[in-house]
């Protein structure tokens, strides 16, 4: 009578399949499984379980939940402004401040500032005839001041050598003498 075999484990010569009965079941194997959406998972190591806090002391963040003792940081409701940057200095207290309550530029970022799209004398030059009444309309449709709603404002970089009448929102100390020399007019428009 042969001895049995020790309890969970198959005798030695049942154990090993044959070679080629081995190499058969792989082809299969992968023949029969194929890869789609239904077989697709993150890469390991990729995706963690979500923080559970307050689960006791043991679990590392119990007690206090990680919010530390005491503060204003362990209220309930706190961090939650959209300044907040987690108690280092932020970046509306960080900005320059110009003084003077009265002043438009006073505050910080600057809401007040006027902005204007430039003209320069050396364009009026190149794309108007002596004698045009030069608006806002004509310099739109010549490629000048295009954005709607901006005021204009008249540089003097070039030189103007024929009379026009301009019509803008501001106009340069320099623009203005070199406009009034040529023979032409400044027209200021009341925005």
């Amino acid at each position: 009578m042969s001895p049995a075999a020790p309890k969970g484990r198959k005798p030695a010569e049942e154990e090993t399949e044959p070679e080629g009965a081995a190499q058969a079941a792989g082809a299969a194997g992968s023949a029969s499984q194929r890869i789609g959406l239904h077989s697709l998972s993150p890469a390991p190591g990729s995706r963690r379980d979500r923080k559970r806090v307050g689960r006791g002391e043991g679990s590392g963040t119990g007690k206090t939940s990680g919010r530390g003792q005491k503060g204003y940081g362990s209220r309930s409701g706190a961090k939650r402004r959209a300044r907040f940057e987690g108690g280092q200095m932020p970046i509306h207290m960080r900005m320059r401040k110009l003084r003077g309550p009265h002043m438009k530029k006073s505050m910080p970022f600057e809401p007040f500032r006027t902005h204007t799209q430039p003209v320069n004398l050396s364009d009026l030059e190149a794309r108007f005839e002596a004698g045009t009444e030069v608006t806002l309309e004509l310099m739109r449709e010549r490629g000048l001041a295009g954005r709607r709603g901006v005021p204009v404002k008249i540089l003097g970089m070039g030189e103007l050598s024929k009379p026009l009448t301009v019509h803008a929102h501001a106009f340069s100390a320099s623009a203005r003498s070199n406009i009034e020399s040529a023979g032409g007019a400044c027209r200021l428009i009341e925005s």
